[in-house]
C-alpha cells in the first residue's frame, strides 16, 4: 500500500507547532528532521529536553492516507499554527521507505534524568538509565512527541512494584514495556493495527521483558491498577466505558494526545466514573489523570 508524503522547510521556532497542528488535523504521523540531513552541513541532535529542535532548518515530514485531501489540511495547519504558508511538496510513499527514513532520523532520546528512549541500532548515551531499546517499525511512538513524553514521564514517576497495566493504543509498544522495566508485574498493550501488535511484540523481546500485545478485537483484558491511553480525544471520549471498565477501584487513568482546549471535553466523558484533571502539560498538549471510584 502506498502513502502520501508531504515535506516542507520552516524555522526551527515553527517546527513543534506545525508538526502538531498536522497531526491534529488528520495527519497520520509527522516527523522533524534536520534540513540537512545526508548531507555535510548535517547536524545529530540528542533529545534531552521539550526544547525547540536547535537546527537552523528544519525539514517536516508528514504521513497521510491515499485519500487524504492534503491541500485543505496542510493549509488549515498553517492557519492553526500561525505559520505562514510556503510551498510543500507531496510524493507517494511505499510503507517500508516511510520505515527506513524514520529509522534514519530516530535518534536517543532523554526522558528524565533516568529514563531514555534508545534505537535499537545506536549505543544508549547513559548505559546505567533505563533504557528503551526501541525500534518503531511502522507503529507510532518514539518518545519523541510531547503526548509520548508526557506519559513516559508520568509513568517513571507513578509506577510502584506490582502494578499491572493496560497500554490502550500501544502503537509501537513503549508505553507497555517502559511499564515494566520501570516495575510493573504485567503490561498488557491493544491496539487496531495488527502491524502495530507486531512492532510492539518485537520491542517486547528487543528488551527482554513479557509485556503481552493483542489486537483489540480478541483482546482478554482483566482490570488493571493502571489503564493508559495516548490516542487522540475523540477516540478517548468514545472509549470512555471501554477504559474506566478496564480499570479496577482506586486504579488510575491516564490519558494523552489531547490538545490543552480539548481538555474539558474528555475530562466530562470520564466522570461518571472518575474525576479527571490535566496533571502535566507540554507544547500544548495535556495530560489528564483520575483515580477510579
Amino acid at each position: 500500500m502506498s502513502w502520501l508524503s508531504v515535506s516542507l522547510e520552516v524555522e526551527a521556532r515553527e517546527a513543534d507547532a506545525l508538526s502538531d497542528a498536522l497531526v491534529a488535523l488528520g495527519a497520520l504521523a509527522a516527523d522533524i528532521a534536520d534540513a540537512r540531513a545526508g548531507g555535510p552541513g548535517e547536524q545529530p541532535l540528542y533529545t534531552e529536553s521539550t526544547t525547540t529542535p536547535a537546527w537552523p532548518r528544519t525539514r517536516i515530514a508528514a504521513l497521510f492516507a491515499p485519500d487524504a485531501d492534503v491541500p485543505r489540511v496542510v493549509g488549515a495547519a498553517f492557519e492553526h499554527a500561525g505559520v505562514a504558508p510556503r510551498p510543500f511538496r507531496v510524493a507517494q510513499l511505499e510503507d517500508q521507505d516511510w520505515v527506513r527514513a524514520s529509522r534514519s532520523q530516530f535518534a536517543p532520546t532523554r526522558i528524565t534524568p533516568r529514563l531514555w528512549v534508545v534505537p535499537t541500532r545506536r549505543i544508549p548515551p547513559d548505559p546505567h538509565a533505563v533504557n528503551l531499546l526501541l525500534d518503531p517499525g511502522v507503529a507510532f511512538g518514539t518518545g519523541t512527541h510531547p503526548t509520548t513524553r508526557l506519559c513516559l514521564a508520568w509513568l517513571e514517576q507513578n509506577i510502584h512494584r506490582g502494578d499491572t497495566v493496560i497500554d490502550y493504543g500501544c502503537g509501537s509498544g513503549i508505553l507497555a514495556i517502559a511499564a515494566l522495566k520501570l516495575g510493573a508485574s504485567a503490561a498488557h498493550g491493544v491496539d487496531i493495527d495488527p502491524q502495530a501488535v507486531l512492532a510492539a511484540r518485537r520491542n517486547a523481546v528487543q528488551n527482554q521483558v513479557a509485556a503481552e500485545f493483542s489486537e483489540a478485537g480478541s483482546a482478554v483484558l482483566e482490570p488493571a491498577h493502571i489503564v493508559i491511553a495516548n490516542i487522540l480525544a475523540n477516540p478517548l471520549v468514545v472509549l470512555a466505558p471501554v477504559l474506566a471498565g478496564t480499570t479496577r477501584q482506586g486504579g488510575r487513568v491516564v490519558l494523552s494526545g489531547i490538545l490543552r482546549e480539548q481538555a474539558e471535553g474528555v475530562c466530562s466523558a470520564y466522570r461518571p466514573w472518575c474525576d479527571v484533571e490535566v496533571t502535566q502539560q507540554d507544547e500544548g498538549w495535556v495530560l489528564l489523570c483520575g483515580t477510579r471510584r
